[in-house]
């Protein structure tokens, strides 16, 4: 079976609620639902980029990485070519996740400013990122069908994640598949109500997250500065206020998971 590299910080977890995690990212990683997705994520490990010739790329579908006790959720697009699929781990080893990571380590969310490898020592805390589709797509496009084939595994991340308070959502794609997962379970009638639009706040339903809108940090957006480092560093910030006005301060064993990177658990 194929095994993912990196850990996540699980402080608090009872064993049962671990193995539930694993066997969910075991499922991610073994996943051969879209072909489409499948020939590009393993001819793109196969041909490599030139910078990265030496490198064994990952090549499989990419689970979710963080905070498994996290009150902030960030859902992205999918995993880059040379990036995640790459690398193995969400947002690592492109300019996204330079964008993305450093922002975190700005407002106290992870413990390093960069994302380089999946055993750079890269911990999350408090927080849990995850995407609407878990391979890399072709020109970075998928098809309805290939969301929809991902969506159940986004559901059941959510089921897992139960301290989640806010959802950050990273592009029109990353909102639309986690409010059809409120739609899937008839938390909500119709996703319409709720248009994208960078740093929109949405309440959703009653009892449920706030839902946190951002432009996704994409090569695109950021070079043509659709989406500015001081823009993304600010939807964090509003996300920390959020969390602290929702249920105070930030407990304890969070913060000591970020200074010394305790309590970890492999992945796989």
């Amino acid at each position: 079976m194929a095994q993912s590299p990196f850990t996540f910080v699980s402080n608090g977890l009872l064993p049962h609620e671990i193995r539930s995690f694993r066997v969910l990212n075991q499922e991610i990683i073994e996943c051969f639902r879209c072909p489409r997705l499948v020939a590009h994520r393993e001819e793109v490990a196969r041909v490599r980029r030139r910078a990265f010739r030496e490198q064994q790329y990952w090549g499989r579908p990419v689970p979710g990485f963080g905070d498994l006790t996290a009150r902030l959720l960030i859902v992205g697009l999918a995993p880059a070519a040379h990036g995640a699929n790459r690398t193995g781990r969400m947002f690592t080893g492109d300019r996204s996740g330079e964008f993305l990571y450093r922002a975190l380590w700005e407002t106290g969310f992870a413990n390093k400013p960069e994302s380089i490898s999946s055993g750079d020592g890269l911990l999350l805390v408090d927080a849990y990122v995850t995407a609407a589709a878990r391979c890399a797509p072709p020109d970075n496009k998928l098809s309805r069908d290939e969301i929809l084939n991902c969506r159940t595994f986004l559901s059941r991340e959510l089921a897992l994640l139960r301290n989640v308070t806010i959802v950050l959502a990273l592009g029109g794609i990353a909102l639309d598949a986690y409010l059809s997962v409120l739609q899937d379970g008839g938390l909500i009638r119709s996703r319409a109500q709720f248009r994208f639009a960078h740093g929109g706040l949405y309440r959703t339903h009653e009892g449920g997250p706030l839902v946190l809108a951002c432009y996704h940090p994409s090569q695109q957006n950021t070079s043509t500065k659709r989406l500015t480092r001081e823009m993304l560093h600010e939807v964090f910030v509003r996300a920390r206020q959020l969390l602290a006005e929702s249920e105070g301060p930030v407990k304890s064993t969070r913060r000591a998971a970020v200074a010394g990177g305790t309590s970890q658990d492999p992945v796989g």
